[in-house]
């Protein structure tokens, strides 16, 4: 990497970063170990399917108010080196909103982190501010608000500054605290000391 380039990281980085640092490092250091997991195909097969359903279903399951919607919105700010693509953006009257598909029944911090990203992006790249976000649970078929602090991107910046130092250092992070989620990572066989 040349000495001003930064790396450009995928928001889908900072929700790994978030669920096991080491999920980055295996991701950016070694890039030629890409196991895939069933969960993880299901969750794209999930995705592709929930954008078809998503483009018939009204806004009122975000409880806003009607507007336009845009599908698969790509966006990148290489001042805090994040690139992403939204699944879904509404245009409301009463302001912007992120939508975000999970195959999942609940919410972690991760999801969160996601979502606080993709708002910084879009509103860099479109030079306004975004009203809210929303993370809709496929098997639920529920849209679960995210308040979007000052609190929260500011995590999401702090979390990019730590993920810059890992991928720049090549060091392998410390072993999760909660070895809880290690039985779901892709890359669980790759850590010998959890």
């Amino acid at each position: 990497m040349l000495e001003n380039e930064r790396h450009l990281f995928r928001v889908t980085d900072l929700k790994e970063y978030t669920f096991c640092p080491r999920v980055l490092y295996y991701e950016n250091c070694l890039p030629d170990l890409q196991p895939s997991t069933f969960k993880m195909q299901a969750g794209v097969m999930a995705h592709e399917r929930e954008r078809e359903k998503a483009a018939r279903r009204t806004m009122k399951a975000y409880n806003v108010l009607p507007g336009e919607r845009q599908f698969d919105v790509a966006v990148r700010d290489d001042v805090i080196g994040l690139t992403g693509v939204i699944d879904e953006v509404a245009i409301t009257e009463s302001g912007i909103y992120i939508v975000d598909y999970k195959l999942a029944w609940k919410i972690g911090a991760n999801f969160k982190l996601q979502v606080a990203a993709y708002a910084l992006l879009l509103e860099s790249a479109w030079k306004t501010s975004v009203a809210g976000a929303f993370i809709y649970l496929i098997p639920k078929r529920e849209a679960v608000p995210v308040n979007l602090t000052t609190r929260l991107k500011g995590q999401v910046k702090n979390a990019l500054a730590a993920m810059h130092q890992i991928v720049e250092d090549e060091r392998m992070p410390p072993p999760p605290e909660n070895t809880r989620q290690c039985w779901t990572c892709k890359h669980r066989r790759f850590c010998n000391d959890v």
